[in-house]
């Protein structure tokens, strides 16, 4: 065998398309009203209490939550194989926004996404991607990226990629700010209506089927809306504009009902970010900008 048929060879090994790396999709509308933010922010536990993120009448506009990116990038997400996605093996293991400036209360957002790498850890390919938000008249808003762990698709001979970096918060030492929020035992089924409907967070039998649940969970996306929430309020003074940047590693399961602690420590221009339940911790790996 020469090394062409070699490199083939390892190149079937994964149903992943290789070929996307680097291609750019083709850019997609995001259109949403004043109803589409009020669905999220509900969505990620706001209150009633809260009235700039849940009444349509609010001097300004309805404030939107800046996760709300995680929503709108979904349409700008490459398709990585022709085969279709297992999503009992399909993990999002990471996620990174970055804010350029506030969402409008309705509006239409340009969206493109890429396909950065795929890595091969033997076990499992990494997939790297990126999405960029822009309003109609190209102005940027926001830019997200994602780290997807596919079990088994690993083997084609690829980059093992570079090592994450490590961010823990200091031992012994009382942070910063610690909001607690407790969810809402029906918490996923509100929030699938943003778009997510894998039955993992609605259906007992599936989630059982996958052995590692007892029980549907939450969104990692809904986790990682709530610890947005609780750094608006605990670190930016309720005002979005402040928001910059974010970063998080999902680390353990959630399940409605839990109550979320996100806390943070001041670390060189930027805070170390950790969210737990009684359980776990279940973002880890974290910090957050703020203006």
């Amino acid at each position: 065998m020469n090394i062409f048929q070699e490199v083939g060879e390892r190149l079937n090994m994964t149903s992943l398309d290789l070929s996307i790396i680097g291609k750019e999709t083709n850019e997609r509308i995001f259109k949403y009203a004043w109803k589409d933010v009020l669905l999220y922010n509900l969505g990620i536990g706001a209150q009633a209490e809260e009235l700039s993120f849940v009444y349509e009448r609010t001097p300004g506009g309805v404030q939107v939550f800046p996760s709300f990116a995680c929503i709108v990038a979904g349409i700008g997400i490459p398709t990585f194989s022709k085969e279709g996605i297992d999503g009992g093996r399909f993990i999002h293991g990471e996620q990174m926004i970055k804010i350029y400036q506030p969402f409008p209360s309705e509006g239409q957002v340009k969206v493109q996404g890429v396909c950065e790498n795929i890595f091969d850890k033997k076990t499992a390919a990494v997939i790297h991607t990126k999405i960029s938000g822009k309003s109609i008249d190209d102005k940027q808003i926001f830019e997200s990226k994602s780290v997807y762990f596919y079990v088994g698709e690993g083997g084609f001979g690829g980059e093992r990629g570079p090592k994450a970096e490590s961010i823990n918060p200091p031992e012994g030492v009382k942070p910063d700010f610690s909001i607690s929020y407790k969810t809402n035992e029906n918490q996923a089924a509100i929030y699938r209506l943003n778009g997510d409907y894998n039955p993992l967070h609605i259906d007992l039998e599936w989630a059982l089927r996958s052995g590692k649940f007892k029980k549907p969970i939450l969104h990692g996306l809904c986790t990682y809306g709530y610890a947005t929430r609780a750094i608006v309020y605990g670190l930016c003074n309720g005002k979005v504009a402040r928001f910059k940047e974010f970063k998080a590693r999902f680390t353990s399961e959630v399940y409605p009902g839990e109550t979320l602690t996100t806390e943070g420590w001041k670390d060189n221009g930027r805070y170390i970010i950790q969210v737990r339940t009684e359980r776990a911790v279940v973002l880890g790996n974290a910090y957050v900008i703020i203006k």
